[in-house]
């Protein structure tokens, strides 16, 4: 992709290389490029999967070359956490960008409940193929928050659809995955209610529908900031009396 986008606007190399960069070489090609920088060469890292170093392995080259007391600089583009964020409607004065979730379900929601308390929109890339099951388990582990699902940004077919976790996540599962590169933004909580009793047995109800007692106890215990074996204790009780 690098080399068609050159190729399109006319930039050459001039005898210099363009060498590939990524997860399975960096550890062969690192020493070539610190070689270079050590020689006075510039290096310039263009990624070809979005903004450079945002979800991108080009940071271990930037994590190097800090390391090395080489400068570093870089050329703003566009970046599509950013860009959904600002399209999603969804509040922007707070913000966390979270990368993309675990691909299985038990390990995405144990990893989703690490940011149930977040106050600010996150932000998350994902899988075309596993938005479905991804929003599903979010809106089991965030509650039905308002969210948004951004695609193609800044491509043809550009799209943000909003509305809440339930609603998107029985979209995108009758209409099957979608195509292109997904953003996926969820708004932060709503203010925490006053733990009383009565909202303890409500969360725990609601969240023993699709977890165990277990991982219920987790959930709201972080959601109510309450002490994980005394609504453990009570969501024995609840179960029971299910």
């Amino acid at each position: 992709m690098a080399r068609r986008l050159m190729d399109m606007h006319g930039i050459t190399l001039n005898g210099r290389p363009l060498i590939a960069y990524h997860d399975h070489n960096a550890a062969a090609t690192m020493p070539k490029l610190r070689q270079y920088l050590h020689d006075g060469a510039t290096v310039v890292y263009l990624s070809d999967a979005g903004t450079p170093l945002v979800a991108d392995p080009g940071y271990k080259l930037a994590q190097e070359v800090i390391k090395e007391g080489i400068a570093l600089s870089s050329t703003p583009g566009a970046c599509a956490a950013v860009m959904a964020l600002t399209l999603s409607g969804l509040p922007s004065d707070r913000f966390m960008f979270a990368g993309f979730p675990p691909p299985k379900r038990e390990a995405r929601r144990k990893f989703l409940s690490e940011f149930s308390a977040v106050p600010g929109t996150i932000i998350f890339y994902e899988s075309p193929r596993r938005l479905a099951g991804c929003l599903t388990d979010m809106a089991g582990v965030f509650g039905n928050r308002e969210a948004a699902v951004a695609r193609e940004l800044t491509k043809m077919f550009e799209e943000v659809r909003r509305g809440t976790l339930t609603d998107l996540a029985a979209h995108y599962t009758e209409a099957g995955a979608p195509k292109g590169e997904i953003v996926l933004l969820v708004a932060p909580p709503a203010p925490v209610p006053a733990a009383t009793e009565e909202v303890i047995d409500t969360a725990l109800r609601t969240a023993l529908q699709t977890l165990s007692v277990k991982d219920a106890a987790r959930e709201v215990a972080t959601y109510l900031n309450l002490p994980r074996k005394v609504v453990y204790e009570r969501a024995l009780v609840v179960k029971e009396a299910l």
